[in-house]
């Protein structure tokens, strides 16, 4: 009895969730009140209204200039953002959720009840205030969890809207529809769309029972093409304390009371200290006394709503849906064929959403998961969760039968950028990075203005140690130049790892919302139609993981690879070098030494047999692609020079298309000017007198942590 008590305790104290950043879509002042009509129970939607939409900037223009809001560059849109960041109520969320729902439940009891399970358009999904909004987008049916209200994705209508067609399924209050009516309400709804458009994913996406549901309808339609997305799955309700609650509330004589003096008295225990500990943990100083009294304060009027929403009855029979739910889904799980993406909190503590994650990977070929190591069970209602920035880092955004790495890529927002940018900030407070650029007329200049505007464009370059010289060049061009470089990756970076010896997917989620695309020709095709700023390294991973005393040494295909095809677009490309690797750490253990380590040598084997294997018809050095991790020692950091050379233009000279020759006289400029550009960053760091950390450090501490440190002389 005690266990079950506790349980019902955790069950409402979500409202002290640490939500210590916010999702840039949530907090508008004025928004539509959600209102859904009575009677609106069609389960096929009427025909969509006709109206102009505009394309994603990356299929017109692949230099993403972020101005959505006039002529403004990246810097005044990221404060905008920031600002508006700082000013958002951690409980902001919950409060959002709880007001909008009052709406709804209100009318319903107006109208002497809720009707039917049925579906609805979010107002603010047509307010998009951006410059644009993807052409022909997908459908997305969100399925809630236990609350039933189908406001769970409140926080990202707008962000969704933008990619989405998107329609939620509200369960009334009172409604007791059992799981099974509830799945065919959904499958209705899904084989309507998929006659309206059968080449077209249709994504479900479900929280704890809704969860269920999707993978319900998944299992029994196996021939629809399906996305799922769900977030703590209730597949596990049969291994959590939440079943407990069933027997306990069976004998309760009054109604359970969600009321603020009741959710008080919970306060107190251990485990609600360490939630309150854990909230005020993140935030700044100031926030953690009158300005989080004061965020309560306006958020503690919306709690009465809770229960509204979750009346002891309706609880009740909430906890025995979930019950059916969780055993019919997972009685149907190795019918599910369709694409999925699994979301766990691994703080939930209604659900065992952690453990629950792993095994329904493990079930579910063709499935990815996600961990949210600091979030609790409803993630979606968390300001730090943004489920946009979820599916573009993963890949899972497509408009047809598979995802296009080109026409279906959403070009980062700038909080997205932001984030990234901030992932490097050590490593360029370390490393100081120096940018020089050639103008059309070969002059040397300090920054990037020597770098084209438009595209197509191709960036040739070397491949520093485990390519660390990525994150300050594709930041700094971005930043500098609104330019975003899209990369040619490795497809280690893109593919499922079941043996778990390669890194985990989510390291790279980053890359992949910054537009890494997998390394084919297909994929350069098609960023060269469409005018993008593209960046190659030829030499790949064997120069990323190379040998003890091979830093700056080149080992590229003896094939001209890419400069036909730039020759066929008349891309411009810019050879560029990178040095500095060799200031801040030394390979003390490289492939040579380790192959030697029987130990090493079945891991590198292994790692190698798992890869994507690239080039398998090449020869020499670059065909040398085993994948391994050099030892290193890190040294007293240095400084990163980067040298742009002159762009070699392609226009005019398509006779390299057919002559071969031609072409290998091209590919070599292109090779000899990186070495060029390497010898000269080698040469002219010697007399830089900020090379090292030290004279830098002491340059910040006298003009400023954000002033930029001189160099040599050009």
């Amino acid at each position: 009895m005690a266990t079950a008590a506790a349980t019902a305790a955790s069950l409402f104290r979500v409202v002290i969730r640490r939500e210590t950043t916010t999702s840039p879509l949530a907090g508008k002042k004025h928004r539509s009140p959600v209102r859904i009509p009575r009677f609106a129970v069609s389960v096929d939607r009427p025909p969509a209204p006709t109206s102009a939409v505009t394309t994603s900037p990356e299929k017109t223009n692949p230099v993403v200039k972020r101005e959505a809001d006039g002529e403004r560059g990246v810097d005044a849109k990221l404060k905008e953002e920031e600002e508006e960041s700082k000013n958002r109520s951690v409980f902001s969320g919950m409060k959002r959720f709880l007001e909008e729902s009052k709406v709804i439940i209100d009318e319903e009891k107006e109208n002497g009840g809720g009707g039917a399970p049925r579906w609805f358009s979010p107002p603010d999904t047509g307010d998009c205030s951006g410059s644009w909004q993807m052409e022909d987008p997908p459908v997305l049916l969100y399925l809630p969890g236990i609350d039933g209200v189908g406001l769970g994705l409140t926080l990202h209508h707008q962000k969704l809207g933008r990619i989405f067609d998107i329609s939620c399924m509200h369960i009334p209050v009172a409604d007791r529809t059992p799981f099974t009516d509830l799945m065919k309400i959904v499958e209705s709804r899904v084989k309507s769309e998929h006659q309206r458009s059968p080449r077209k994913p249709i994504y479900l996406v479900g929280e704890s029972l809704g969860a269920c549901l999707a993978l319900a309808v998944a299992a029994r339609n196996p021939d629809i093409d399906l996305v799922l997305i769900l977030a703590n799955p209730a597949t596990s309700f049969s291994r959590s304390q939440l079943q407990l609650l069933i027997p306990l509330m069976e004998v309760l004589p009054d109604p359970l009371s969600l009321g603020l003096p009741e959710l008080q008295s919970l306060m107190p225990g251990d485990s609600e200290r360490m939630e309150l500990g854990n909230l005020l943990k993140g935030l700044p100083l100031q926030n953690t006394t009158k300005e989080l009294m004061e965020d309560f304060i306006n958020f503690s009027p919306s709690l009465p709503a809770l229960a509204d929403i979750l009346p002891k009855e309706t609880l009740l029979w909430k906890l025995k849906l979930l019950r059916s739910a969780s055993a019919y889904a997972n009685s149907r799980l190795h019918a599910v064929k369709a694409q999925t993406l699994i979301l766990s909190s691994e703080k939930d503590e209604l659900l065992p959403s952690k453990e629950e994650g792993e095994r329904l990977r493990k079930l579910l070929a063709n499935s990815e998961l996600r961990k949210f190591s600091d979030s609790g069970h409803f993630l979606f209602l968390e300001g730090n969760i943004d489920l946009v920035t979820v599916i573009k880092g993963t890949s899972f955004y497509r408009r047809g039968k598979k995802h296009d790495y080109v026409s279906d890529y959403i070009p980062p927002t700038p909080t997205e950028f932001k984030e990234v940018l901030d992932s490097y900030r050590l490593l360029n407070i370390l490393t100081s990075p120096v940018m020089l650029s050639t103008l059309e007329d070969g002059t040397i200049v300090k920054g990037l203005a020597g770098l084209p505007s438009e595209g197509p464009v191709i960036y040739v370059g070397y491949h520093m140690l485990l390519g660390i010289e990525l994150g300050p060049l594709v930041s700094r061009i971005l930043t500098e130049r609104d330019i975003l470089v899209r990369g040619i990756a490795h497809p280690l970076m893109f593919r499922r790892n079941d043996a778990g010896l390669l890194p985990d997917l989510a390291s790279f989620d980053s890359f992949r919302v910054m537009g890494a695309v997998p390394v084919a020709a297909t994929n350069l095709f098609k960023l060269l139609s469409s005018k993008s700023h593209i960046l190659l390294y030829p030499g790949g991973m064997r120069e990323a993981l190379h040998r003890k005393g091979e830093e700056y040494k080149l080992f590229w295909p003896e094939q001209s690879e890419f400069v036909r095809m730039a020759a066929r677009f008349g891309a411009k490309i810019v050879p560029f070098g990178t040095v500095g690797e060799d200031d801040l750490a030394e390979v003390v253990l490289d492939y040579d030494d380790l192959v030697n380590i029987p130990l090493f040598k079945s891991l590198i084997e292994k790692l190698t047999a798992e890869s994507i294997p690239l080039r398998t018809d090449a020869t020499g050095e670059v065909a040398n692609q085993q994948v391994h991790m050099p030892a290193f020692l890190p040294k007293v950091p240095g400084r990163f020079y980067y040298y742009f050379g002159k762009p070699i233009e392609t226009e005019g000279r398509r006779h390299v298309l057919k002559d071969r020759e031609k072409s290998n006289e091209l590919y070599l400029q292109v090779k000899s000017e990186v070495e060029n550009c390497l010898a000269y960053l080698k040469e002219k760091r010697e007399s830089d007198p900020y090379r090292n950390i030290v004279p830098r450090l002491l340059y910040k501490a006298e003009h400023g942590f954000d002033a930029e440190v001189p160099t040599f002389e050009i």
